[in-house]
């Protein structure tokens, strides 16, 4: 798409939709959401694997791991 559509305007758009399109069009992005953020799952732990088979990586408890996370 050569123009960049502003957020208003693509929220107009779906507002002239009628009430199935509407249904449909939420269940698309909500798919296409589970979907980016399955990838951004797989591509953290694929980056932990190359860490960790790089020794860059320690072992520790979940205690230690939530104190980390914490502090």
């Amino acid at each position: 798409m050569s123009q960049i559509l502003v957020f208003a305007d693509v929220l107009d758009a779906a507002e002239q939709l009628d009430l199935e399109a509407q249904t449909e069009l939420v269940a698309v992005l909500s798919r296409r959401l589970a979907e980016r953020g399955r990838d951004r799952v797989a591509a953290t732990v694929a980056q932990a694997r190359r860490e960790f088979a790089a020794g860059q990586c320690q072992a520790m408890t979940a205690a230690e791991l939530v104190r980390e996370a914490m502090s």
